[in-house]
């Protein structure tokens, strides 16, 4: 979707060092802002990004179905849960809410997390509510500038923290890449959080699955998104490829080789896409509707040279609906995943699909996704061992938004879908069958699934 509604702001392109950084807090999220408790670490600076404390750790998958043989432990890593806290949670998740990084009347604005995270209390599924079966990870390290440069330029990285200083002076600027997307001062360091969070939260599911068979499922509620975010540059309110991040984090600190990425975002994660082109131990699997923004995606991009078959894309035609999606999952995600035999699974969770959702026109429901949210967490028990973390892409309709990762959330814990509370099908039309058909065998032939 272009972005022309904020071309009033000044284009910019990286100049110099950044400046203090001053956060720009809108007043109806104030309140909120005490919820997002990080550790000292991620309260400093933006002069002092530190290293991420398991940088060059080396790890070795050796049975993936059930354990993993690593050096790191969360005995290592004071900011992290305990072991004793993992092995009792069902559900951890992790809140980086961005709340600086906003622009008045936008749709990834910073009121997203706090309506998804006012919605977990209302449905009592936090740990006030549940204790030890859901825990938030409230410490975390930012992530590093090397985590970043394992996916993103260099010149990006260091270009985006000097233009901080412009935010400073100008409150909003245009960052420039291939495509402009919108920066505040603190947008640089909140995207180290939020980037971090996923971190953490790979680090604590892999430290989990050494110890149990059925490992908590992790969900980063962390914003800006990343999966538009190409390695040159930003792109469609996405600032670092958060998944992709994660990805290159779980083969370099664990040594989990094999990582199966599941993007269900309305949207192609064109910048997850283009980062993996040629890795053939990352798969990339991508649902998304036919037309949208940025217009890639197409069935004949299945990458290049030694990861020629390991990107998956699936257009599906607007109109299609919770019918088509489970169809998607049967007949293409599992045969994929299977054959390709994971150590983690991460998945970029863009719930912009809802029928409700103002950017596209597909038809999915509260209930598609507590399916996909079920169904991708049983996949990663049969397969890797229950390593599987979920990270927020899109999602514009906050309420939506907010009851659809309530229910995903009751998915993980095995209880009983609400989303007959909240969807109504008489706002549903038919979804267009036929064409849906034809798109799965379409994508079947050309992966010889």
């Amino acid at each position: 979707m272009p972005l022309s509604h904020l071309m009033e702001l000044q284009t910019f392109r990286p100049p110099s060092f950044a400046g203090t950084m001053v956060f720009l807090v809108r007043n109806q999220v104030q309140q909120w802002k005490n919820h997002c408790r990080f550790s000292a670490n991620t309260m400093l600076s933006e002069h002092r990004f530190y290293k991420h404390l398991l940088s060059g750790r080396k790890c070795v998958s050796k049975n993936t179905k059930t354990s993993v043989s690593c050096s790191y432990s969360t005995e290592q890593n004071d900011t992290l849960p305990s072991i004793n806290q993992l092995s009792d949670a069902r559900v951890i998740y992790a809140v980086a809410a961005a709340l600086g990084h906003n622009k008045e009347s936008h749709p990834e604005s910073s009121a997203r997390v706090p309506a998804i995270v006012k919605a977990l209390e209302k449905m009592e599924l936090t740990p006030k509510f549940r204790g030890s079966d859901i825990l938030e990870l409230q410490n975390f390290n930012l992530a590093s500038v090397d985590d970043i440069a394992s996916v993103h330029a260099k010149a990006y990285v260091s270009g985006l923290e000097k233009a901080m200083d412009q935010a400073s002076e100008k409150g909003l600027i245009l960052i420039e890449g291939s495509g402009p997307t919108y920066a505040t001062s603190t947008t640089f360091h909140e995207s180290l959080v939020a980037a971090g969070a996923g971190l953490a939260l790979v680090d604590s599911v892999v430290a989990a699955s050494k110890n149990q068979l059925d490992p908590p499922t992790a969900f980063a509620l962390i914003r800006p998104p990343g999966h538009h975010a190409i390695p040159k540059g930003p792109m469609g309110f996405c600032v670092f490829g958060n998944v992709a991040i994660a990805a290159r984090h779980a083969q370099r600190v664990h040594g989990l080789k094999r990582v199966f990425i599941i993007d269900f975002d309305v949207h192609h994660g064109n910048g997850t896409n283009d980062a993996f082109l040629d890795d053939p131990d990352i798969f990339f699997l991508s649902t998304h509707q036919d037309g949208s923004y940025p217009g890639t995606g197409k069935f004949d991009e299945i990458g290049i040279g030694a990861g020629e078959g390991a990107t998956l894309n699936l257009p599906l035609p607007g109109g299609s609906g919770d019918t088509a999606m489970r169809a998607v999952f049967d007949e293409v995600i599992v045969p994929c995943a299977q054959r390709f035999k994971p150590d983690i699974i991460l998945v970029s969770a863009g719930y912009d699909g809802h029928v409700l959702d103002p950017l596209a026109s597909l038809q999915f429901t509260t209930g598609t996704y507590y399916m996909l949210a079920s169904n991708i967490k049983q996949l990663a028990k049969d397969l890797c061992g229950g390593r599987c973390v979920f990270f927020l892409e899109g999602g514009y309709n906050l309420d939506s938004l907010s009851y659809s990762v309530a229910d995903s959330f009751r998915a993980f814990l095995g209880e009983p879908s609400l989303a007959a509370e909240f969807d109504d099908p008489a706002i549903l039309y038919e979804e267009p069958s036929t064409r849906v058909k034809q798109a799965i065998q379409r994508v079947k032939h050309i992966h010889s699934l």
